[in-house]
């Protein structure tokens, strides 16, 4: 007995466009991970076997070991926590409370005072390096750690997706929150930011990769050891303690990202999770 099956669309095979599109993912993941895979590899690694590839080579964490004792790599990781921490804390801080007035309240001004919000969003911060560094002078902040944080506070950004995300939710959770007896700062709390998790999530992963690797303005703010993060303190010991020792660069370059590579590697799933969360509402 013959059974003719009819084939659906996308059976039959791959698409030539989902071919090409899978083969741009491959190609790219292969970009990205080739200046990685040599940074790791010359970084435990003599010398002469850096470039020569061979599978057989003895690995050394000598490297490391030399680049820790020829920099201050502890104090850098310190006024780097303490600088994304800090910003992290005051952008959420604020970015929630400046999302809940603009998504439920209404004043006079809102939506000028929220475009204006939104023009911030089409400025450069390079453009406003010699304006930051004059207030931060006046304030008598320079070569400080709160410095560096305090122009990413107002995150536009944040505002703008808490926003979103605040107006997704039913307005009939606040109006029962409201009946049983909770304030304004309570229905904030108990019922926009629970819910709002997902894309509190994903944008403090944003936050701490961009202020973990921000270089140019902590390298115009900061002038000592006391307050240089670890981008500024990898700058400085590549031009002058390393010379051209492509070991001890490397060496350097993976202590500077694997914090960042090795959480990413663990939480992997959480991050895509967030990310699609906050994509959907």
């Amino acid at each position: 007995m013959t059974t003719n099956v009819e084939t659906l669309p996308g059976q039959g095979g791959m698409r030539p466009g989902r071919i090409l599109e899978t083969a741009g993912a491959w190609l790219l993941g292969i970009l990205w991970l080739i200046p990685l895979v040599f940074a790791v590899w010359a970084s435990v690694h003599h010398r002469d076997a850096a470039t020569s590839f061979d599978l057989t080579a003895p690995l050394t964490f000598d490297n490391f070991a030399s680049v820790w004792s020829g920099a201050p790599f502890g104090r850098y990781y310190l006024n780097t926590i303490l600088l994304v921490s800090g910003i992290l804390v005051g952008q959420l801080v604020l970015g929630v409370l400046a999302a809940y007035a603009f998504a439920r309240f209404r004043f006079v001004g809102s939506n000028i005072a929220f475009a204006l919000v939104l023009v911030q969003l089409m400025i450069a911060p390079d453009i406003l390096i010699s304006e930051n560094y004059t207030t931060m002078a006046s304030l008598k902040l320079v070569d400080t750690i709160p410095a560096i944080g305090l122009p990413y506070i107002a995150s536009a950004f944040g505002i703008f997706l808490l926003r979103q995300t605040f107006k997704s939710m039913p307005i009939e959770l606040d109006e029962a929150a409201e009946i049983e007896g909770a304030g304004r700062m309570g229905r904030l709390w108990r019922v926009y930011v629970p819910l709002a998790k997902p894309t509190l999530v994903a944008y403090g992963l944003v936050s701490v990769s961009t202020h973990w690797n921000n270089f140019l303005w902590p390298l115009v703010i900061t002038n000592s050891v006391n307050s240089r993060p670890l981008t500024v303190g990898l700058a400085v010991y590549n031009g002058t303690e390393s010379g051209i020792d492509w070991t001890l660069l490397s060496a350097a370059t993976v202590l500077v990202v694997a914090p960042l590579l090795i959480a990413f590697l663990i939480f992997q799933r959480q991050f895509v999770q967030s990310f699609m969360r906050a994509g959907i509402r």
